[in-house]
């Protein structure tokens, strides 16, 4: 029997982890935006502003990721082992695909060549579209369940499980959504005609957005019933849903008054939004099984560690989540303000 102690902290290391989840989708989510935009710009000098406008906070921000596995390998030990097995081989593309952004920013400029440049361009672009995808997909899989048995085992196959038709929809529609907040971080960023340029961008990012989004959600509200049917239960979450549609349409609006620091603001809760959708859609689920949900799947109670693990979990994450956002917030106030390429620049 769990007591009411032992589940609050469960309850506590839960909210922990989705909110290092969202904060990485948040900071993260425009990097992988951008460079999921980069080949669109052909100018050499565009694309250095765009790497430059990311190159002093991109590592940083890929810290929540490391937060986000750690934190589920400390705190949810059963879950982490089902999940990493079960989705070794996309996985491992993951981290293939974060290592290869990570060189290609950093050798990109190192030579003045046009086919050096363009290779790492290339992979740049193709590895942040990998990663979104992923991202999207893995969650995705998270929302339908996957096969596991009465030991909460993973029972289906390495690839075709993960590429079902509603995990790639997913997918997709975490690259719209990165797309559109890495180009609002652009425009925050840049000025003069590359501003102008990017500000004509947004229209068809948001369409794109917008469409993939208004599929998603009737697939999910046809076919993942068991997403809503906490809101059927207590009516008054939908406003969480009104508020993710208001924030959406708020976007064009500051955009046209110029307003692009809350645009990107209202972006940033977007993705905060959709993802407190998620976590109120799946709790207590960390991972739903496809097979008899109900006994097979893995909760919070069933994957969380013991409750000493948890208090002392508790204490690292009140000492060590202020420092991490301190110096979030060192960092962003000293890079803050338009681009300018220099001779130190990517």
């Amino acid at each position: 029997m769990i007591s009411a102690y032992e589940y609050g902290f469960m309850i506590f290391w839960y909210v922990v982890f989705v909110t290092a989840v969202t904060c990485y989708a948040m900071l993260d989510g425009f990097d992988l935006g951008v460079g999921s935009l980069h080949l669109f710009a052909r100018k050499d000098e565009e694309r250095r502003i765009f790497l430059n406008a990311i190159g002093p906070v991109w590592d940083g921000n890929e810290v929540w990721l490391v937060i986000v596995v750690g934190g589920m390998f400390a705190g949810f030990p059963f879950a982490y082992a089902t999940l990493f097995s079960a989705f070794y081989i996309p996985l491992y593309f993951l981290v293939f695909a974060l290592i290869f952004r990570a060189v290609a920013i950093e050798f990109r400029s190192k030579v003045a060549h046009k086919l050096w440049r363009t290779t790492w361009d290339t992979l740049f672009s193709l590895a942040s579209c990998m990663i979104a995808l992923s991202v999207g997909i893995t969650l995705g899989n998270l929302i339908q369940g996957i096969p596991l048995d009465a030991n909460h085992e993973y029972t289906g196959g390495m690839i075709m499980t993960f590429l079902r038709p509603y995990p790639v929809l997913i997918g997709v529609l975490t690259l719209s959504l990165f797309m559109l907040h890495g180009t609002i971080y652009l425009i925050m960023k840049t000025e003069d005609a590359l501003q102008k340029k990017l500000i004509l961008w947004l229209r068809p990012s948001m369409i794109f957005f917008i469409i993939t989004y208004a599929i998603a959600t009737f697939v999910t509200l046809i076919y993942q019933v068991h997403m809503v049917d906490v809101i059927r239960e207590r009516p008054y979450l939908f406003f969480v849903a009104l508020a993710n549609m208001l924030v959406i349409a708020n976007i064009p609006r500051e955009v046209d008054k110029h307003n692009f620091g809350w645009a990107f603001i209202s972006s940033c809760l977007n993705i905060a939004l959709l993802l407190a959708l998620y976590a109120l859609g799946s709790f207590p689920n960390v991972i739903r099984s496809s097979v008899e949900p109900l006994v097979n799947s893995i909760t919070v109670t069933n994957a969380a560690a013991s409750l000493n693990t948890l208090v002392v979990l508790a204490v690292i994450v009140l000492i060590g989540l202020p420092l991490v956002l301190c110096y979030g917030f060192f960092i962003y106030r000293i890079f803050r303000g338009k681009v300018k390429l220099d001779h130190m620049s990517y």
